[in-house]
């Protein structure tokens, strides 16, 4: 095959991560050494934008700039959480696919590297088939992203390891706190985290524990069923016996019937999920009903995703690198339908390496806790998942301060000419 010359376009798309941006990072600095790509783009608020044509040209950015993007939190070039859904809605899906490649042909991108988690995938699978039906030579990648760690077929997602860190230690410190106040009367904290239908996230936080009485005392997963009767029957133990007790639950927490413990099926996202409604809130209305505790909640929200002033090293080095094999392995490999995947190849020392998997093997497949890495009762992980976690945490990103603030970087922006009519 002849060495495809042309444009590339990186975009991302769904929930931002500490590192989601030093995955692009990797991409244009790996792609700045290729003489086949010739212009550098990025597409704003993901397939969204692109869409609408909003593209902004990458070479113009300052090199200290791209290289700041490796400590910089949120996405850097904006994001969205737009389906092409050509079973629910397959006119507008045609519709949407045409428009792509008109962009596509406009601005001559012959490489497309999307950055994202599952539905992200997806649309990076049905775009390079769609490529290959029109006989448009183009070269699409995936690079892996999702603090929720659900992908298939990757030992674990770039995001996750940062989330993981920062969560970890606040369990600790608020354990601290709590611990600090706890009187005879006891008390409750419940610890809601993000992770809707895997509890990597919330498993995460067993790294806290350096003791057998430390927190988190119990943690609820999505995996495992509500058991009402045993989790009252735990924190009243743990009460009884330490004055407190520090509750991590995962917001998509399951009952039995595996309906969402939290769900409001009266409101819908934008991918049709009923909206998750505080699995904390309703815990501490238990707690107290029931038990007589004092209770209070935390719920991380967005402060989990997006804490780069305490993100893992090496979760950061491991984002940049998905981003640059994806170069590499479209130009060097000529790959298409690929997305990157970190192989780990032992734990202590800690060592790993990337390799590709087809994106027919992740779009739309969800990742779960194996269940033998949770103990028997279901409340906590044992040591076959803190052995898999714990490396994934190492080292600290070293981000520089103004004021005493983090200085983190913003992109120029700078955006190109339109050369299409507007969307219809």
């Amino acid at each position: 095959m002849a060495e495809l010359v042309g444009n590339l376009l990186v975009a991302q798309s769904g929930g931002p991560t500490a590192v989601i941006n030093a995955s692009v990072a990797g991409v244009i600095q790996e792609a700045g050494k290729h003489e086949c790509i010739e212009e550098i783009y990025g597409g704003l608020n993901g397939i969204l934008g692109i869409l609408n044509e909003e593209l902004i040209d990458l070479n113009d950015e300052k090199a200290k700039t791209v290289e700041g993007l490796k400590y910089t939190p949120a996405a850097a070039l904006g994001t969205c959480r737009y389906k092409i859904d050509f079973k629910k809605k397959p006119e507008r899906a045609a519709q949407d696919m045409n428009r792509l490649f008109e962009v596509f042909q406009a601005h001559n991108i012959r490489y497309f590297f999307y950055v994202g988690g599952n539905d992200s995938q997806d649309t990076a699978h049905k775009i390079h088939e769609e490529a290959v039906k029109r006989d448009w030579e183009m070269r699409v990648m995936g690079v892996p992203k999702t603090i929720d760690n659900d992908l298939p077929h990757t030992d674990h997602c770039p995001g996750f390891g940062s989330v993981a860190k920062y969560n970890a230690t606040t369990v600790m410190e608020i354990a601290d706190d709590v611990s600090s106040m706890a009187t005879d009367d006891g008390a409750c904290c419940i610890v809601e985290v993000m992770g809707r239908g895997a509890g990597w996230i919330a498993a995460s936080s067993i790294l806290a524990r350096r003791l057998p009485d430390d927190a988190p005392h119990l943690i609820l997963m999505p995996e495992i069923p509500y058991n009402e009767e045993a989790f009252l029957a735990r924190v009243k133990e743990t009460v009884d016996k330490l004055k407190y007790c520090v509750v991590v639950v995962g917001e998509g927490l399951k009952n039995p019937d595996g309906t969402e413990f939290s769900a409001d099926t009266h409101r819908m996202d934008a991918f049709g999920h009923p909206v998750l409604a505080g699995a904390a809130d309703r815990l501490a209305e238990i707690v107290t009903g029931k038990l007589n505790t004092k209770t209070r909640t935390v719920k991380l929200g967005y402060a989990q995703r997006c804490a780069a002033h305490y993100a893992s090293a090496t979760d950061a080095l491991e984002a940049a690198a998905c981003g640059e094999t994806a170069v590499r392995a479209a130009v060097n490999e000529e790959k298409s339908g690929y997305m990157v995947k970190i192989v780990r190849l032992q734990n202590n020392p800690y060592r790993w390496t990337t390799g590709l998997q087809p994106l027919g093997d992740i779009a739309n497949v969800e990742n779960l806790i194996p269940r033998d890495w949770l103990s028997e009762d279901g409340f906590t992980p044992n040591e076959k998942f803190i052995e898999y976690c714990r490396p994934l945490i190492e080292g600290e990103v070293h981000v520089p301060t103004e004021g005493g603030l983090p200085k983190y970087v913003v992109l120029e922006k700078y955006p190109l000419q339109k050369k299409l009519p507007l969307r219809e």
